[in-house]
C-alpha cells in the first residue's frame, strides 16, 4: 500500500515532464505551465498524442511478457501520472497477486498513487529520482513488495532519454547489478530518420523543465541496455515491438518510429 507521510509540494511554475505526459493522453492533472511546453512540442511532432498512445502500449506488452515468464515483481521507474493500462492493472489481470512498485521524482505523482492505490495490497508508490539509483533501490525494498534475490520486472518506458550518456552508466549500473535473473524494459526517442530541426525545437522545449531530453541513434540507445541480452526482436522501433499482443488504443498512423524499445534478460 502507498507509503503515509504529509503531501509533497508541487511546483506549478515549471513544467513537469509526468504532467505533460498526462496532458498528452489527454489527462486532467495537469497545469497551464505543462499545456504550453507540450503545445512546443506538439509543433514540431504533431503526433505526439498518439506517440505517447503507442508508448503506453509498448508498457503493456512488455508487462505481459514478463508476467508470462514468471515475474512477479515490477519496478516501474518514472511511472508518470496514473491512466488507464497501468502495470500493475496490466499484470494483475494476469495473476492477481503480482507485487508492483512505482517510482517518480515528481511530487503529483506520489499524491495521486497514494489516492489510487490505497486499497491495493500488492501496489504501492514512492518518490524517488532516478538519477540517484540506490535512493530507487532502497525505497522499492523498504516497500517489503519487491525482493531484489528474485527476478524483477523493471520498467523504463520513456526514461532512459532524459539521462546523458555520462549519467547512463552511474545509473544503470547499480540497477543491473541489483537484478538477478530480471528484465529490463525500455523506451527512448531517436534522431534516426527526423527532421533534425524538429529534434532541436523539441529538445529546447524540455529544456525549460527540471528534466531535460536527449534524442539518439540506435547504437547510443542500445548502450543502456549494457549487461542485458535482448530478447526477439530485439532493439527496435516499438511499432515494431511485438504489436500483434495489444490491440488496444493502437493509433493508425506510423508513429512509433520516433521511439526505440525493447526487452533485456539480465545475462
Amino acid at each position: 500500500m502507498p507509503e503515509d507521510g504529509p503531501s509533497p509540494e508541487i511546483d506549478t511554475t515549471r513544467p513537469s515532464v509526468a504532467r505533460m505526459y498526462d496532458y498528452y493522453l489527454h489527462g486532467k492533472d495537469n497545469f497551464q505551465v505543462d499545456r504550453d511546453a507540450a503545445d512546443r512540442v506538439a509543433r514540431a511532432m504533431p503526433e505526439i498524442g498518439e506517440l505517447a498512445l503507442e508508448n503506453r502500449s509498448f508498457l503493456r506488452r512488455s508487462v505481459r511478457y514478463m508476467v508470462r515468464r514468471g515475474i512477479r515483481q515490477f519496478l516501474d521507474i518514472g511511472s508518470g501520472l496514473p491512466t488507464v493500462g497501468n502495470t500493475h492493472e496490466v499484470a494483475q489481470e494476469i495473476v492477481p497477486d503480482a507485487r508492483v512498485v512505482y517510482v517518480d521524482s515528481d511530487p503529483i505523482v506520489l499524491v495521486h498513487g497514494r489516492a489510487l492505490l490505497a486499497t491495493n495490497e500488492f501496489t504501492t508508490v514512492a518518490q524517488a529520482d532516478m538519477r540517484r539509483p540506490a535512493d530507487v533501490l532502497e525505497h522499492a525494498a523498504t516497500t517489503g513488495l519487491i525482493d531484489f534475490s528474485a527476478p524483477v520486472g523493471v520498467l523504463m518506458i520513456a526514461m532512459t532519454h532524459f539521462l546523458t550518456l555520462e549519467e547512463r552508466e552511474g545509473v544503470m549500473a547499480p540497477l543491473r547489478d541489483a537484478l538477478a535473473g530480471s528484465h529490463l524494459a525500455a523506451t527512448h526517442v531517436t534522431t534516426e530518420g527526423h527532421d533534425a530541426a524538429a529534434v532541436e525545437q523539441i529538445e529546447a522545449a524540455y529544456a525549460a523543465t527540471p528534466t531535460p531530453i536527449y534524442f539518439r541513434g540506435k547504437a547510443d540507445i542500445a548502450l543502456f541496455f549494457e549487461g542485458f541480452e535482448f530478447v526477439d526482436p530485439g532493439l527496435v522501433t516499438i511499432d515494431a515491438w511485438n504489436p500483434e499482443d495489444d490491440k488496444t488504443d493502437r493509433p493508425a498512423k506510423d508513429v512509433g518510429k520516433w521511439l526505440y524499445g525493447g526487452i533485456g534478460r539480465k545475462i
